[in-house]
């Protein structure tokens, strides 16, 4: 039971082991990666975060948006 429960990070480990570890010690010490220092290694790196720090997106889809409901 325990097993199959650690099935899916064994295996997440094993396709991608840097990537793995990289999301795990960012988790485990609660970094940003849309903040300074990560942001500028991770703009050196080739990395784009994904986590609304795009700023392809229009203003409109930034913040809130109202509508109207008949």
């Amino acid at each position: 039971m325990f097993v199959d429960e650690l099935t899916p990070f064994v295996q997440a480990l094993a396709r991608q082991p840097v990537a793995f570890c990289g999301g795990f010690f960012s988790g485990l010490f609660r970094l940003n990666l849309a903040e300074d220092p990560v942001r500028s290694w991770l703009n050196k790196q080739g990395a784009n975060p994904a986590n609304g720090s795009d700023s392809s997106l229009p203003s409109a889809a930034k913040g809130p948006q109202s509508i109207d409901i008949e």
